[in-house]
């Protein structure tokens, strides 16, 4: 008796392990403010075809089927899952939700351009809009010293009130990039994506324009996590792992008993 049997259940473990931890991922982000959900793909190993469909058996017919056996599965790719997360108002006026499709676009300290959909920002000691990490948004924006009141727009157009002045005075505005395919995007931890090859070039576009989603000011994205259903996931992903491991026991209990009695 060959370990064929006894790889491919191993497989199985290496699959169901890699799931839980995707699943475990999702759980502990369940509170982070735009934070999507990974999803993680397998595809079947190689079969093994002993004999191919439409061989002859006899003079006139055909193997109705082939003779094929698989080898197991693998992991071939992980994915985030970009559908809206619920809104929650903050009555914070430099926290901005995205209704839709798009991403803030973020100068990260190695000087390429990270994607987020957490709209979390404060100023720094320059007044420049910055996330809660001190990077700077994309493009600048610069909120005058004094200003007494910051409207943002769901075009984006940032306004600021300041002493002495009876208007708004518009002191920039905040543009959203979209992908061609946003699954494409690498994350890179703190919420950000980069674009690879995979994703596409940013198409930068002001807010609520060409398809884009709208900016509201003093919400918040949260996360797309379902909890139910990641608790379903992951009650799933155990059984299968059991009864993996179960087949191996079984393999070597048959082995056992070979060796035992042959």
């Amino acid at each position: 008796m060959s370990f064929s049997a006894m790889h491919v259940a191993k497989t199985g473990l290496d699959a169901q392990q890699t799931r839980m931890q995707v699943i475990a991922n999702n759980l502990a982000n369940v509170n982070t403010t735009g934070f999507k959900r990974d999803r993680a793909n397998f595809e079947s190993l190689l079969y093994q075809v002993y004999r191919p469909g439409g061989e002859k058996t006899s003079e006139g017919t055909e193997l109705a089927s082939p003779s094929a056996i698989g080898t197991g599965v693998r992991i071939v790719s992980t994915e985030k899952l970009y559908s809206q997360g619920s809104l929650v108002n903050t009555e914070n006026s430099l926290d901005v939700a995205i209704d839709g499709q798009g991403f803030f676009q973020i100068l990260m300290p190695d000087g390429r351009i990270g994607y987020t959909r957490n709209g979390t920002f404060a100023r720094n000691s320059e007044g420049t809009l910055t996330t809660s990490s001190g990077y700077v948004l994309q493009p600048e924006i610069n909120i005058p010293e004094g200003t007494t009141q910051i409207n943002i727009s769901s075009d984006g157009i940032v306004s600021v009130n300041v002493p002495g002045e009876v208007e708004a005075q518009e002191v920039g505005q905040i543009l959203l990039a979209n992908f061609a395919n946003p699954r494409g995007l690498q994350p890179i931890g703190e919420t950000f994506v980069v674009e690879t090859p995979a994703s596409g070039g940013a198409v930068v576009e002001a807010p609520a324009n060409q398809g884009f989603g709208k900016l509201i000011q003093g919400s918040l994205e949260v996360s797309n996590v379902n909890v139910v259903q990641q608790l379903v996931e992951m009650i799933e992903t155990q059984r299968a792992y059991e009864v993996s491991s179960k087949a191996i026991t079984a393999v070597d209990e048959m082995k056992r008993f070979l060796s035992n009695n042959m």
